[in-house]
């Protein structure tokens, strides 16, 4: 796919059977698409999705999503950022423990840890439970959480498996069907749970969990308003979006930070003086987080050069012209980001990490050259969250480690499923910090 960008230019058609797939890398070709209001839908391969993430805000389209959107934003101000911000630094204590046991060792990949710490992470901030998946690796719910998003992303990229009465006799529709029961039972129990206790907080006799910080699930059952807003099945949609969402993606973009700065350790430095200089001895707070100008412009360096989303999907229900050229209506339409971040005429030498692109008086670039969480109406609604948790893991794990890199960029083998992954892992190196 990156052969077919740079020898087909801005934009190419491809056809797979009898779909259209019209594939955009210029910042020009992409505003009109994520810029608009009606081109919304994303492709008809995230119907893979639905058996379990049933109509959340990643599945949802047309009125539902513009519904759920509105009614979901304000799950995200900065109030409740400071509750988890809380979770966030209490899991990456016990990132660090974990990590530990790696001191010294010639080699271990990064990838697992930040998967196991960024879902502890959402699932306590989004179900307020703990399901202890950095220490117990058996937890029947994080290995069906993995399964189901395993699979979901590689049916993407394999066409016999888009038929759903095919995928189903075959022994991945079995595992995904048996991953299901296991997410679906464990949520709505966590609902039922919930319910019963706010039940009985409204008739007087329990004053528990108002004393309580408060998860996404006690955010939309106050938001359901007893069923007439949203279902249980609703809620439970958001949840298994918010965890499907925010724990892939996440991990991985702590792990290709990790990478980058392993690459270029001088960075690592720069990071730590400016946070020990800005925080001194107060306790960490969003408010240092975001004075931490070279800590940000070293993570979007690396959203830039290791996109986490690095094909971004819509279908075409309406028509729609780009670069003077009408778009078929049925068409699905991929924007290639990893091509998009490594433009020439948006970034000089695009394959060098040189965070300074990204500091306070660093260069302007056109607003859609650069979207590592997408842009427009549908862009991430979780990205001020995802980007927390990913400085609260990389300072912690900083603090404690100078970070090695063993694999050159010429090592690498990209596959693209619905987030960014090297074929063998990251691997890293870590000494403690004297």
């Amino acid at each position: 796919m990156l052969k077919w960008g740079k020898e087909l230019g801005d934009m190419y058609l491809v056809w797979v059977g009898m779909r259209p797939f019209i594939f955009l890398y210029k910042a020009e070709a992409i505003q009109p698409l994520l810029s608009s209001s009606v081109h919304i839908d994303k492709s008809l391969e995230y119907g893979y999705l639905r058996p379990w993430l049933g109509s959340g805000l990643v599945t949802s389209t047309g009125e539902k999503w513009h519904f759920r959107r509105k009614l979901l934003t304000p799950t995200f101000h900065s109030g409740l950022l400071e509750v988890y911000l809380k979770t966030a630094i209490k899991e990456a204590e016990i990132l660090i423990s974990c990590l530990n046991q790696e001191v010294d060792k010639p080699e271990f990949d990064i990838v697992p840890y930040a998967k196991r710490a960024t879902l502890d992470i959402i699932c306590d901030s989004s179900m307020g439970c703990n399901i202890n998946a950095q220490k117990n690796f058996e937890n029947e719910y994080v290995l069906a959480v993995n399964t189901l998003a395993s699979i979901s992303q590689r049916r993407f990229l394999n066409v016999w498996m888009s038929f759903d009465p095919i995928f189903k006799l075959t022994s991945w529709g079995k595992e995904y069907d048996q991953a299901l029961r296991v997410t679906h039972g464990f949520i709505n129990k966590i609902i039922a749970e919930r319910k019963a206790e706010w039940k009985a907080r409204k008739d007087g006799n329990c004053h528990e969990r108002s004393h309580k910080r408060q998860a996404l699930l006690d955010l939309l059952l106050e938001l359901s308003k007893d069923g007439e807003v949203l279902s249980d099945i609703d809620i439970r949609d958001e949840v298994n979006t918010f965890m499907f969402a925010g724990h892939d993606t996440t991990a991985t973009s702590i792990s290709w930070f990790l990478y980058a700065l392993g690459r270029h350790p001088q960075y690592q430095e720069k990071i730590l003086e400016e946070y020990y200089e800005i925080a001194k001895t107060e306790e960490l707070s969003l408010d240092i987080l975001s004075k931490l100008t070279w800590l940000e412009a070293c993570i979007k360096e690396s959203w830039r050069i290791y996109p986490v989303a690095p094909l971004i999907a819509r279908q075409i229900y309406h028509p729609i012209t780009i670069l003077g050229h009408e778009i078929p209506v049925g068409s699905t339409v991929l924007v290639n980001s990893f091509l998009l971040h490594r433009d020439t005429r948006y970034f000089p030498e695009p394959d060098t990490y040189r965070p300074e692109r990204f500091l306070p008086n660093g260069p302007k670039y056109p607003s859609y050259a650069f979207i590592p969480f997408s842009a427009g109406s549908r862009n991430c609604i979780g990205w001020k969250y995802a980007t927390m948790i990913v400085k609260v893991l990389i300072l912690h794990i900083l603090k404690n480690f100078k970070v090695e890199s063993l694999d050159t960029e010429d090592q690498l083998r990209f596959t693209s499923e619905l987030v960014l992954h090297n074929a063998n892992g990251l691997r890293l190196k870590i000494t403690p910090r004297k």
